[in-house]
């Protein structure tokens, strides 16, 4: 399986980079990304594109794939609503675009969050836009999508988030995500299992396009 991977920096990309490149499955991770890596695997690969609005650019080398697995994502905190659309649903919709029409039998798994709106109508602004990027994304013309939705994330085997309060703040909280993925699966998982997860259903399909934190941790 050869896999498109966005987002490889964030918390949940390198949880999903480390699973992609420990599993004998998946043959090539190719990196789309706005800045280099330091990742040297075999398996590894990479374009760095700053502005990836013009991913079209690189649509000849982005065939022959299996699937994409998008994990870019941005906080809404302080953004207006014509802004947060821009570069979640805009972006996200014209990477997606390219990738059907060069891989029909791509599979799409795209990490949303807990709380998304798929009536694209609610009260919260973030949601109601995340909830018209996995609709329009769900109608895609590929194989299978997916969408994930996870709720408290653990970061596991070194991954970290690019903010350092957050970091602090998983050191501290770390014993009770342990604990709390055991007994309250329903609202976290693990940066490990959202990996797995995304690799097996890739892999080998499944019933429910949309996946919460319990979900997620089932599959």
């Amino acid at each position: 399986m050869k896999v498109i991977l966005f987002g490889a920096s964030g918390m949940v990309g390198q949880g999903v980079l480390r699973e992609c490149l420990r599993d004998p499955e998946v043959e090539q991770v190719l990196s789309v990304a706005r800045a280099p890596s330091a990742c040297s695997d075999a398996k590894f690969r990479e374009i760095v594109m700053p502005d990836l609005s013009r991913i079209a650019d690189q649509a000849d080398a982005l065939q022959g794939y299996d699937a994409c697995f998008f994990c870019l994502g941005v906080s809404s905190v302080g953004m207006s609503e014509a802004r947060y659309t821009e570069v979640t649903y805009d972006l996200t919709l014209t990477i997606a675009n390219t990738l059907a029409a060069r891989n029909p039998g791509m599979t799409i798994i795209y990490v949303s969050g807990a709380g998304t709106d798929s009536s694209e109508s609610g009260g919260s602004m973030w949601a109601r836009v995340k909830g018209r990027t996995e609709n329009a994304l769900l109608r895609l013309p590929v194989k299978a999508a997916f969408m994930f939705r996870p709720g408290a994330i653990q970061p596991l085997h070194g991954v970290r988030s690019k903010t350092r309060l957050y970091n602090l703040l998983y050191v501290v909280i770390a014993p009770l995500l342990t604990l709390g993925r055991r007994l309250f699966p329903q609202y976290v998982t693990s940066s490990e299992q959202i990996g797995r997860a995304m690799i097996k259903l890739a892999r080998d399909g499944g019933s429910k396009p949309v996946l919460e934190s319990i979900d997620i941790n089932a599959v």
